[in-house]
This record gives structure tokens, sequence and C-alpha cells, in this order.
């Protein structure tokens, strides 16, 4: 598989979750990628019915300067350069400039913020986060591609995407290509034990207990419980399989303090007293828990779509492709099966001062198409955006990731608000005081409803 990242840390090396950034004082844009949008589930809709506007100048004749941080591969193997010159032969009158953006999100993000709110006209397009479109659409730093691509187009995506790449009724983000939330598990211990993949939340406490106490395993499942982004991830998982959301459709009022919230809090934390999980999973992030999975001394995991491959591999992990094995994520007894997947990834986005939008949405529009969203998985395993290329033989042929992502289900974090920032963190301290044992699941949540009820009606954005 390709390089990785995930959110909850800087891209390869990890993401830095909250940085605040120079544009016009302080702009405020938080970013946890394989970092990934709004709050309800499923949601493949945004922009209206149709373009309401028309691009000037040609779609066929140009130059585009596009900033994107690195993927995978190097020099003629970069999957950029791979991308441009197969757009350029499909396009030989375009021609695409790369510009190699930093490869930390939150100094890529500053560095697009201050040049485009400083007018300037390159980059065309640029390659970012899935959390951005808000805090870019409410400061001018992104153009509402809805206004020109028709609601045909946004259907081919996902479900889930294209509702975390809105703002206010309109997509600004074409997603390029996401990362997701996966179950992992030792298919050794199962078999040993007699047990199946679990598909319910209960169903693998339960398995955890049993691998445990019958000392197959260490630990039975971790997961990213520190207090920061990754944990904001993690709880939209449980929340939505509870029926739960962090906001309403509008982003205006929070939500937190509900039965399926406090449900979500309470089988978390059940998750350790039961010895489930260790207590120590309050202070873990993805490499913690991943180092632990990868090591052969915890059951369950769950992480990204790098995880199977960092497990697997002699150099980072002690486990072979014969026990490890990957699901969709769980869902909580009575409730449809699969669970919810928290979304990561990115999209990209056109400058609002380039001088041929036209030009920008062609190359957009190829980067969205079958040929470009094989070459991210064939050649890459990036997980596709594009429903017929995620449901393709050949790219489910990859790897056992690819495989599944079909039979997975989306819920973008709630990102519909300048605000986000704010609103992720009452979210994620107060989840995390709830596995450290400091307070109880529904003292927690009535905090984070009144912490995100400030967030969320802070004006400005972060300005």
């Amino acid at each position: 598989m390709g390089s990785r990242r995930y959110p909850g840390q800087g891209r390869l090396n990890g993401r830095q979750i909250t940085a605040v950034v120079g544009v016009a004082g302080a702009l405020v844009l938080a970013g946890c990628g394989g970092s990934s949008g709004g709050s309800s589930a499923g949601g493949g809709g945004g922009g209206g019915g149709g373009a309401t506007s028309s691009a000037s100048g040609s779609a066929t004749s140009g130059k585009i300067v596009w900033s994107a941080s690195p993927i995978a591969g190097a020099g003629a193997t970069d999957t950029r350069t791979v991308l441009i010159n197969a757009f350029e032969k499909k396009y030989p009158n375009i021609h695409v400039t790369l510009t190699s953006a930093p490869t930390n999100t939150d100094t890529n993000r500053a560095t697009l913020a201050t040049e485009i709110s400083g007018g300037s006209a390159t980059p065309d397009v640029f390659m970012g986060d899935v959390i951005w479109p808000a805090q870019f659409a409410a400061h001018q730093l992104a153009v509402p591609l809805s206004d020109y691509l028709p609601q045909s187009y946004f259907a081919n995506f996902a479900p889930g995407l294209v509702t975390g790449a809105s703002y206010k009724g309109k997509v600004y983000g074409s997603p390029l290509f996401e990362d997701q939330g996966f179950m992992y598990y030792r298919k050794d211990l199962l078999s040993k034990a007699g047990l199946q993949p679990p598909t319910t939340w209960e169903q693998l406490e339960s398995e955890a207990k049993t691998l445990v106490s019958k000392n197959l395993v260490k630990y039975g499942f971790v997961f990213q419980g520190a207090s920061y982004e990754g944990l904001t991830c993690n709880f939209m998982e449980y929340l939505t399989s509870a029926g739960g959301t962090a906001t309403n459709g509008d982003y205006t009022k929070a939500t937190l303090d509900s039965p399926a919230a406090v449900k979500a809090a309470t089988f978390m934390r059940s998750l350790i007293s039961s010895g489930a999980t260790p207590a120590a999973v309050s202070t873990f992030q993805e490499a913690q828990a991943m180092n632990i999975f990868g090591a052969g001394n915890a059951a369950f995991l769950r992480n990204w779509d790098y995880a199977y491959s960092n497990a697997t591999s002699p150099a980072t992990g002690k486990l072979t492709t014969s026990q490890v094995g990957v699901e969709p994520m769980p869902a909580f007894a009575g409730q449809p099966t699969p669970g919810y997947s928290n979304i990561g990834g990115w999209n990209m986005y056109i400058n609002p001062h380039s001088k041929n939008i036209n030009v920008d949405l062609t190359f957009i529009k190829w980067l969205a198409s079958d040929e470009a969203q094989t070459i991210l998985a064939t050649k890459y395993s990036e997980i596709p955006t594009t429903n017929s290329v995620r449901n393709s033989p050949a790219v489910k042929n990859v790897n056992p990731v690819l495989a599944i992502i079909s039979k997975t289900k989306l819920v973008p974090r709630p990102a519909g608000t300048p605000n986000y920032p704010a609103l992720s963190t009452a979210i994620y301290t107060n989840v995390n005081a709830v596995l450290a044992g400091s307070q109880s699941p529904a003292a927690a949540m009535k905090s984070a409803q009144s912490q995100a009820s400030t967030a969320l009606s802070t004006s400005g954005g972060g300005l």
C-alpha cells in the first residue's frame, strides 16, 4: 500500500490537529485528515439540483498550477506526476504545473490561506483536507463547485463524502481520495477460540473479554482515545451508530446532550471497565494503538486504512497476512450493519482568483473519472471516492482493505461550521474525561453540549 496519512497527525509523518494560522488575524483552521465533514450520515447530496453558473474561458486549452502534498512514490512514480501525465495525454492542450505543498497539513493550510487571502491567482487548484470546506468557504478561499457542476456529478461519489465537502448548501470540495475507519482483528485468535468477526459493538466487547480471559492475547480492543481530534473521529462512529448527531442539520445548535450521545459514551467507558480495553487507551493516538496491535498484543484495532499494511509489513509489524483480517465498523445491536466509518482524506478545491476556472474544472472532473480513480486505487492503494471504482473487481483485488470499501457506510465529522476546531475540542475533551473515569457519561455530554453551543454561537469562524 502507498504512503499512509491518518487523521490526528501530520501528513505522512502525522497530523497535528489544531493550528492557528495568520490570515487577516488569527484564522483557526484545524485538521484531522486522513483527515476527513458534516455530521449527517450517508448524505450524498448538496449544492442543489444543478449548476447555476457558467465558467468563462476554454475548457480544453490553458495552464494550471496544482498545489498538492506528496501522496506516494517518487520521481517518475510520484502519484501526482503519474496523474498529471495521464491527464495531459487526454488533454494535450492543457499544461499542469505541480507545486509540491508542505507535507504537514497545518503548514500547508496556513500557506494556502495566506496566499489566497492575499489575492494570489496561484495555485489555481489545490488538494486539501476533507475538513476544510466550511473554514475555506466562510473566508472566500475556495470556489463553490456546485455553482458550476450539476448534482449528477456529485451523485457519483460514495454517500457521505459530498456532505462533508459542503457548506451552507453548496459543495466546495471534489473528493479525490479518502480514508476511513476500519475494524482490524486477529483471524488466528478468533479461530482458536471458535469466534466469528464481530458485527456489533456488543459482540466485539464480549469477544475481546473472552480472548483476554483465555490468555490468548494481552489486550482485547485498542483505539484512539487520547484527548485530540482522533477521538472525535472515533466518537462519531459510536454516536452515529447510536442514532445521534453532534449538531443539527445547519450547524446552528449542538445536539450532544442526547440519549444517543450518552449511550455512545457509556459504551466506550464500558469497554474499559469490562476489561475489553486497557485503561491506557485514554492516552492512545494512532501510533500507540497501531504499535500494540502490530506487535501482536491486541485482538482488535480500530484504525485507518494504512493499518493493514503496517501490521503485516516486516518493517513495522510482527503479524502476517494470514493473521490479520479487516471488516467494516460494527454497529450497536438492533441497528443495521455495518456501522459507520468516519471519513478522512483529501478533496480538490479551486482558488477563487484563478484566471481560467473552466480549465480548473476540466482537471478536477478528470481526477474524479474512472481512469484517475483507478490509478489511485490500483497503483497506490488509495481509497477511491466514486461508486463505480469502489465497486470495481480490479480494485477489490488489490488488498483486503479495498475489497470491503463498497460495503462500508461513511460519516463525516461535524466540520460543516467554520467553528469546527472548537466544536471538536468540546467533543474530544469530554469523551476523554469519560474514558479516563473522571466524568460520568451524562455529565460529560452536558458539558460537551454547553461547550459546543458556545463554539457554534461564536461569530467569525476563528477570525
